[in-house]
């Protein structure tokens, strides 16, 4: 399969996971009593009411150019705490429901890919035909846990910084704002600049903990 093919695979599963991950954002949140994001249009599979040039285009490309880590992130779900029924609780749960929306889609695509196997090693359809199919639903699981799991990391614009927060008092929490202000140089750092000077990957080590194992788990399934 062509580099182009694999490019464009990819691109499609990244948008899917996205759209899906931001919506679920929203939808929880409209259900927990915040309807602000589900007035602007953000409960949608319109990817277009998602998308941050930027961060969904832009720097995923410039990632790409540059061979390393790539990550993409939407225009953030706008969510008032004040407006939710159980805040802290509820904070946790809107967070929660991206990572766990990408988690579903991963496994939907296993259970599919497990269901179309028969057809696509039968010879019914053609070979290329084929092995298009088996590899958007492979890479929409290796990219959905991915996104899944990278969201789960406890540094803002993640969302696990919004599952940690409500559970910090203190000092604990004055702290982890002190570290909020860097978080963007502390990715860049994490993902880029330790593997290449040091080959100390921790987002690798991390996803060898989380993501492999669930998507081996899920290969073994359909396959």
């Amino acid at each position: 399969m062509g580099r182009l093919v694999s490019i464009l695979i990819s691109a499609l599963a990244v948008i899917i996971g996205i759209v899906v991950h931001e919506s679920a954002h929203a939808l929880t949140a409209y259900l927990l009593g915040d309807s602000t994001a589900r007035s602007r249009g953000r409960v949608s599979l319109n990817p277009l009411n998602h998308i941050d040039p930027f961060g969904t285009v832009i720097l995923p490309l410039l990632m790409v150019l540059a061979g390393g880590p790539v990550f993409a992130y939407a225009k953030p779900v706008p969510v008032y705490l004040g407006n939710l029924k159980h805040p802290k609780r509820d904070e946790v749960l809107v967070a929660l429901s991206g990572p766990v929306s990408n988690i579903l889609i991963a496994c939907l695509a296993a259970l599919v890919l497990s269901l179309s196997s028969p057809a696509l090693l039968s010879g019914s359809l053609s070979y290329r035909l084929s092995n298009l199919i088996a590899s958007f639903l492979i890479t929409c699981m290796s990219v959905n846990l991915s996104l899944a799991f990278f969201n789960l990391i406890p540094l803002p614009p993640l969302d696990g910084s919004s599952i940690l927060v409500p559970f910090l008092h203190g000092d604990a929490l004055r702290t982890y704002y002190q570290v909020q202000r860097y978080a963007m140089p502390i990715l860049i750092i994490v993902l880029y600049l330790l593997p290449s000077l040091t080959g100390i990957d921790i987002i690798g080590w991390y996803f060898d903990l989380t993501v492999y194992p669930i998507l081996n788990a899920l290969l073994s399934f359909a396959l």
